[in-house]
């Protein structure tokens, strides 16, 4: 099956060429600032991380219109990718490009069956006979076109352009900084390693025979042949000194200042980027990141996949997270043990947050039985003989010891 045809099931694309314009004079083609963002080491990790992350989400259909396609949604939304693959790729094209593209795969009947993420780099805006197209350039040259309307696009720093996200133009000094760093700490380290002694010559010499006297030195000293641990030269040379070998170390603050660049333009900190972070670390990350992620990406695939007949009644997809498998063991027994014994929380719900298997019988609900209602406090209570094990409120002030001594007789 050739790929254009498993998107588009074999559609005759239509020949189009005019670019849609916007209201405020921009042709929406996307262009993305070639400075290397995902080149370089500090910036990769803080895209993968916040992808990574992003592929924990958990898609729900809720609704009826398409709640056979839950389970396609939470495995394999599309014959290439898993789940994981889908979310991982969206997240990271939103931290590089600012910009994503979803389009929804159909089956020969026309009914929806998946989804698939496009790279904005790639795509452009189009007009043919009236109608706005979302056109696509893949890797062997085809072009593939499809109804904007029924495009999702997720986008981020949005400001001069209606349709995509902004360029990562703003991180361009801090890239330059981490290049010429990295090229400074490798000529260092070269050097330190490389020059070992400082030797003066006597005598005047052709460029040539230095190079020679060099050569010759080494070779006689220098090598692993020498193994008697002197050193001898002639009167050609007048001094000799070893030039003592310090290990390069970076400049601490100019590394801090440039890990702290990237940290802010990408909303994370190096706690999250090396996996050292505690619950209350993760919740300010998760609030600030990865939950606007899953909102916009709920959003956009429930507008693109329902009609708004079918919002209207309810249907949505969301996408949401566990939090509290990232708190401590302590935070997760105390809220198991709260909720649990509330009846909020079932047996899987518990086993959820310990990222445990779900048991056989888990959906029940559970509640402890000496709660009462405020207004019952103070009234005994009595079993009942149609239910045993149960009881009422005993309002008979015979029944009860004013003085708190048990019954009257």
């Amino acid at each position: 099956m050739k790929f254009l045809d498993y998107l588009f099931h074999g559609k005759e694309l239509r020949y189009i060429d005019s670019y849609f314009k916007m209201l405020n004079g921009y042709s929406p083609t996307f262009t993305s600032y070639n400075g290397g963002v995902y080149e370089m080491d500090l910036t990769r990790t803080a895209v993968n991380s916040f992808a990574t992350h992003c592929s924990k989400l958990k898609p729900e259909i809720e609704g009826s219109a398409l709640k056979s396609l839950e389970k396609t949604l939470q495995h394999k939304p599309n014959y290439f990718m898993d789940t994981t693959k889908f979310i991982k790729r969206l997240a990271t094209y939103v931290a590089v490009e600012h910009t994503a593209f979803i389009i929804p795969i159909e089956d020969e009947y026309g009914r929806l069956c998946g989804w698939y993420p496009l790279r904005a780099q790639r795509c452009e805006v189009v007009e043919a006979a009236g109608q706005v197209y979302l056109r696509y350039l893949f890797a062997n040259g085809e072009h593939g076109a499809i109804e904007f309307e029924r495009v999702g696009i997720m986008t981020d720093f949005e400001y001069t352009d209606d349709l995509f996200g902004e360029d990562n133009r703003t991180l361009k000094p801090t890239m330059q900084l981490i290049h010429t760093q990295n090229e400074g700490i490798i000529n260092a380290v070269k050097n330190s390693a490389n020059i070992r002694f400082l030797a003066k010559v006597a005598n005047m010499l052709k460029p040539e025979d230095i190079k020679k006297e060099r050569q010759r030195f080494t070779e006689d000293n220098l090598s692993a042949d020498n193994d008697s641990g002197m050193i001898i030269y002639d009167n050609k040379f007048s001094e000799l000194k070893q030039v003592e070998s310090k290990p390069y170390t970076p400049n601490a603050l100019q590394m801090q200042n440039i890990q702290e660049n990237v940290c802010t333009h990408f909303g994370t900190n190096m706690d999250i980027l090396q996996n050292k972070f505690d619950e209350n670390t993760w919740n300010a990350y998760y609030e600030g990141k990865i939950e606007p992620f899953a909102i916009q990406l709920s959003l956009v695939m429930t507008n693109m996949s329902f009609t708004e007949r079918e919002r209207a009644c309810g249907n949505a997809i969301f996408f949401s997270a566990n939090r509290l498998q990232y708190a401590s063991n302590a935070t997760k027994l105390s809220v198991s043990t709260q909720l649990f014994d509330r009846a909020l929380l079932n047996r899987n719900g518990v086993m959820d947050i310990w990222n445990m298997a779900h048991v056989e019988g888990g959906e029940k609900y559970y509640i402890r039985k000496e709660y009462a209602e405020v207004s019952e406090l103070g009234k005994e209570v009595t079993p009942n003989a149609k239910d045993e094990g149960s009881g009422v409120p005993n309002n008979d002030p015979a029944a009860i010891d004013p003085d708190g001594g048990g019954e009257a007789n």
